[in-house]
Order: C-alpha cells, then structure tokens, then sequence
C-alpha cells in the first residue's frame, strides 16, 4: 500500500497493530508447543493460552472459563445460533426472534434453521437503524427459544439497545445472543450488566489478526460442539488452538479498551466532519442514527449514481473504502441492511461506506471531502438515471 493510499474500510479489517504483532511472534518462532501437549514445550504453551483467555475475559467481565476460541466471528455466530435452536428444540421451542439486518453469518444461519422447521420473527430495524425493546418483548412467545440481535450493525453503525434486550431475555428465560463484532474494542461491553448469554467477536475488527476469534457463553448456558475432533475447549471446540493468533487478539484487545476513549473521541470527531462535507453533495443521506451509532462509521447513499461505481473511481484516487459488508463485496445487489432501513433499491444502489480507525487523520478526511464530491458528479453526469431526475422526468426519493 503506498504512502498516498487512504484506508477507511476499518469495518471490513483493520490493520495490525503493533502491539498485536509482537505478541505473536513468540508463538510462532518460540513458544510452538502445542498446548494439548504433557511435556514442558507443551505446557508453556498452555500457560499463554490460559492468560489470553483470561485477558480476553476480562475486558468482558467474564470468567475466563466462559470464553472459547474460534476461527473468528462467522463460526462463533454459528455455533452460537445451532446451539441454542438444538438445545430449545429439546424443551419444545422452536421460534428464534432476530432483526432484518443482522450479518449475513446469523441470517444465513437462520435461513438454514428455518428449512429444518423453526420459525423466525425477523424484527424491522426502521429509518434510523435501531429496534425498540418493546418490539422485541412484543415478539417473545413461549416457545422462543433464542434472541439474536447483533451489538453494533457492521454497514451503518448504529448501535442496538443491547441491556434492555438482554433484561427482556434474562426475565423469561430465553437465550440471548449478540453478534459483537463491530462492536468490540470500539465501545465498552459488560456481559453481566448487559445480561448477555453468548457473545461473537473477531479479532481482526480490532487490530489482531485474521482467522481468530471468541465466543462468550454464560456459565450455566448450554453449547454444542460444531466441529469435531479433539478435546480442545473443554469439548466444545475440537482443533489445536491458533495460540499465536490468540496471543495477539488479546494484546490488540487490551490496547483497544485501554485507548477506547480518546479513539472514540478522535474518531467521532472525524466522522463528524464526514458526515457534515459529504451532506452537502445534493440528494445524499446519512443512513441510520446519527447518535446511536458507532464512533468510526459512516454510511452515505447518493442518488443517481452506482456504489460500485463510485469505490472504483475513489481506489483510483487512493481511498479504499466500501459499499458495505466485505462478505458481500462481489454482489451487485443492493446492501440488505440499506433496504431493511426501508431504502428503495435505486438509492441504496449508490451506497458508501466510510470506516475509520485511530490511525486516520485530519488530512484523510480533506483526501475524501476532496475526492468523494468529483466522483458524484462525474458520474451523475453520466447517467440517464440523473439526467431523468434533474429534467423531472423521474422523482428524486432524496
């Protein structure tokens, strides 16, 4: 990457950080035993195992014991879903209560689960991309055997009543699980306060690395084992553990929550700008909540152009941003989370997602308030679509 290039797509991966680096590198040159292993090696090995999942559990307020290592966020999410549906299926309950925009690893999921004879009650996120907690009570039934409803949404940033839901939950007895990946490292999480029964993070949305990630499940909570094999993580989680990997998750995770203040502050303080420069393009929008939202991300919509459009013309500029979720980078369908905000699809078409990390600056943000205007009407003034709208041909819906 050179030294012009401009990263925003913070939401998609972030980059390494130092600290995290360093953290691994004894595990992979050093301390290489496996910790599955009797001998000295082996148990060495153990011993950082151990205090990862201790530092981990920790910035959660949970017991080291309630965290399992994963390969990241989807096969947390996965084994999350699979093992409260199979264990409800047992008792007789057989409906799941999620939203219309979670990430494409829980609704797949529960797309699956549907075809196997649950029922889902997909709850609407509304305008501004956030549930109330009186819909979510409203869906509950007797025989509700999960809520999942994701922390922070990974496109537009807007944050879920997380506690309320939880409290909703904890009272009826019912399974909550909260797909955390955006959020974690980025605002402050306690899984005791927050009621929260199980909980997904990935390492590389906060500057660990790829390929590594946890799943938070509350003493007393049953979890089924997706992937079999050994005896790794208690039975749980069969396969030798990434400890490097691991390592470096919770020194990126410590360093994280230690400057998750002044990150925020910093952040938020750019994206303000963002948000402020890019509403003046005529006909755009901010998506979702411009206060219940994360710090580092910003989601547009422009009317009369093509998103894919626009990330070429700005990679070609430096500036690496996206249309929305990595997972679904290579489709040209409108973004999920854009139409369940009750967008049409020719504006949520023109969709920009902008996700910063602390390592952003001042003059990044100039690059894109430069660069994001000459895009828009370069490539409005190539569009029938455009030409339509502005000689009133066509109604503009911004």
């Amino acid at each position: 990457m050179n030294e012009k290039t401009v990263y925003v797509d913070n939401a998609a991966t972030t980059a390494m950080s130092d600290a995290a680096v360093n953290a691994m590198m004894p595990y992979l040159k050093e301390v290489y035993g496996n910790p599955s292993s009797l001998h000295t090696s082996g148990q060495v090995a153990k011993e950082a195992l151990d205090d990862a999942r201790a530092r981990i559990a920790a910035r959660l307020n949970a017991e080291p014991g309630e965290i399992f290592f994963t390969s990241g966020g989807s096969e947390a999410d996965n084994q999350a879903i699979r093992s409260a549906a199979a264990n409800g299926l047992k008792r007789g309950k057989k409906h799941i209560v999620s939203t219309a925009f979670e990430h494409h690893a829980v609704l797949h999921t529960l797309k699956k689960l549907e075809r196997e004879g649950f029922e889902v009650t997909y709850l609407d996120v509304h305008e501004n991309g956030v549930i109330a907690p009186e819909e979510v009570k409203n869906a509950l039934r007797d025989d509700t055997a999960l809520v999942t409803v994701m922390f922070a949404n990974n496109e537009i940033g807007t944050i879920q009543p997380i506690a309320e839901i939880g409290k909703l939950c904890r009272e009826r007895k019912i399974v909550f699980h909260t797909d955390a990946v955006q959020a974690v490292g980025h605002v402050p999480i306690d899984v005791k306060a927050m009621n929260i029964d199980m909980l997904s993070l990935s390492a590389h949305k906060f500057h660990g690395a790829k390929g590594v990630g946890a799943l938070y499940v509350r003493r007393g909570v049953p979890i089924n084992t997706l992937i079999e094999g050994g005896a790794q993580e208690r039975g749980r989680r069969a396969g030798t553990e990434n400890l490097a990997g691991i390592a470096a998750m919770a020194a990126a995770l410590d360093e994280a929550c230690d400057g998750m203040a002044a990150n925020a502050k910093k952040e938020r303080a750019l994206c303000d700008r963002l948000i402020d420069g890019l509403k003046k393009i005529p006909h755009s929008r901010l998506n979702g909540d411009r206060e219940k939202r994360l710090p580092n991300i910003v989601n547009m919509c422009f009317e009369g152009i093509e998103g894919e459009g626009l990330l070429l013309l700005l990679d070609d500029k430096g500036i690496c941003a996206s249309s929305g979720s990595a997972c679904t980078s290579g489709s040209l369908d409108p973004s999920h989370v854009l139409l369940a905000l009750g967008l049409p699809h020719e504006v949520a078409h023109g969709s920009l997602r902008i996700s910063l990390s602390e390592y952003n600056t001042e003059s990044d943000v100039d690059a894109i308030l430069d660069a994001v205007p000459k895009v828009v009407e370069y490539l409005r003034n190539m569009s029938p679509v455009w030409e339509a709208l502005e000689k009133g041909e066509k109604k503009h819906l911004i």
